[in-house]
């Protein structure tokens, strides 16, 4: 049975949550999941004064811990169109694994929210790629498979690039 690590950073849990929900989903279909948040690099003061609430109590990933997995889940918040520091800083620390190869055919897909329904969905998905492109990780998008990404009748998340919500900027 294939083995998927879902890894966020969830400054507010609105990606949390989103993680909740897709390891449901794959648990469902007998996949064997892994959830896991990326280390936090803003101080506790800091945390404080944007009123994050607790980070979740799930295992925070290691690098090494990523030759584990057959496929991942990145689930990030957007910060200006890309995805957050904090996300960039575990990746970048994947230099070794690239050097050999070591992730070289597995599968990825991505998941986000944003502040805003134009905040930068598909570009914070799109950034993300060129880490996958490196390693040679095959990126696995929804494509446009859900007739909601179609709907304009309400403000909704998502994009061919994959699952997405559109959450307050104030952390509510």
């Amino acid at each position: 049975m294939p083995t998927v690590y879902i890894i966020i950073y969830s400054l507010y849990h609105h990606i949390y949550t989103l993680a909740l929900d897709a390891k449901k989903g794959l648990e469902s279909q007998g996949i064997n999941v892994k959830l896991f948040q990326v280390p936090e690099t803003l101080s506790e003061e800091i945390l404080v004064k944007l009123n994050a609430p607790p980070k979740p109590d799930i295992p925070v990933i290691t690098v090494d811990a990523l030759t584990e997995a057959d496929a991942f889940l990145f689930g990030v918040p957007t910060r200006f169109g890309t995805f957050p520091a904090q996300m960039k800083s575990f990746l970048d620390a994947t230099g070794a694994l690239w050097a050999s190869g070591t992730l070289a055919g597995k599968f990825a897909g991505t998941f986000f929210s944003t502040a805003s329904q134009h905040g930068g969905q598909e570009t914070t998905a799109y950034t993300m790629l060129t880490y996958f492109a490196h390693h040679g990780i095959n990126y696995v998008p929804l494509g446009f498979a859900n007739s909601h990404l179609f709907d304009n009748s309400e403000v909704v998340g998502g994009s061919a690039y994959g699952a997405g919500t559109v959450a307050n900027g104030d952390g509510s």
